[in-house]
């Protein structure tokens, strides 16, 4: 895959974070010319994402290391299974051992816990979302992970979506002035506009809006809202969004479900990188 430049300083910023200006435990103890091979082992069952950006890695420290990995994105590994192997010089893969792991925990976590999501509402037309309530620096590589686990991305940034949330409709006064405002200067865009009841709901379809959010609704209001919506907009459930809440909205007939907890609340996979003889 191609890694965007802008990730590849992220990796790069992390990797002099955690070297400084040397690794001094190892060139204290291990020669220079020494070279190892090492793999990657999963110590719990979980879905594999971040490969790629492990190896960049690698990559960045020593081009001339060999990195190989056995299953792909977004496969559901089990305990003991062995991810990838890394070879080259033993300096340069103890020096990439934390920055590559903290990686690959991570968004192996984000993509776990997305598939946990994206299985419990199976049947339904629901299909899960990501938010923005990503790691600073890191949205890129947390939606990809994302998508590796079979949710789907939300809008990526500010820029490449128009979505009314409570604060613009204060601010300018009500939704049909939001919308209004929005379409005279972005034709070509979908407008998302947030409600909070149905009261809201009814003022941003006629407002005009492509998408409405309900925000924080009881699944009651939600079956209701969706009802009245009848097809002429995508409707989207969102706010404290769990694990034992999902099913119960999905079945409300809403499209999308958003849920902030793929990124912000993430329990990293637990995998270990071991030198091997």
């Amino acid at each position: 895959m191609d890694i965007p430049s802008s990730v590849v300083e992220l990796i790069k910023h992390a990797i002099e974070e955690d070297i400084g200006h040397g690794d001094i435990t190892t060139a204290l103890l291990v020669p220079e010319a020494n070279e190892s091979r090492a793999l990657y082992v999963a110590k719990g069952n979980f879905v594999l994402a971040g490969m790629p950006f492990a190896e960049e890695v690698f990559r960045i420290i020593d081009p001339l290391v060999s990195f190989k990995v056995f299953y792909h994105e977004g496969a559901k590994v089990s305990r003991g299974d062995v991810l990838a192997e890394v070879s080259g010089k033993t300096r340069v893969l103890l020096a990439g051992e934390r920055v590559s792991l903290n990686i690959l925990q991570r968004l192996s976590g984000v993509a776990t816990l997305t598939s946990e999501f994206v299985d419990a509402v199976k049947g339904t037309k629901a299909k899960i979302l990501d938010t923005r309530k990503t790691t600073p620096c890191q949205r890129f590589m947390e939606k990809y992970a994302v998508r590796m686990g079979g949710g789907m991305n939300h809008r990526f940034g500010l820029f490449d979506g128009i979505l009314i949330k409570d604060n613009h409709i204060e601010e300018v006064g009500g939704i049909r002035e939001a919308v209004s405002l929005a379409k005279a200067g972005h034709h070509l865009a979908r407008i998302e506009v947030e409600v909070e009841n149905l009261k809201e709901l009814q003022e941003a379809i006629e407002a005009g809006a492509d998408i409405v959010m309900l925000d924080n609704m009881t699944a009651r209001d939600m079956a209701e809202a969706v009802r009245f919506v009848n097809g002429r907009v995508t409707v989207e459930a969102s706010g404290n969004v769990t694990i034992s809440s999902v099913r119960e909205i999905a079945e409300t007939g809403v499209d999308l479900i958003s849920v902030g907890a793929l990124t912000h609340s993430v329990t990293a996979a637990d995998i270990s990188m071991k030198i091997v003889k």
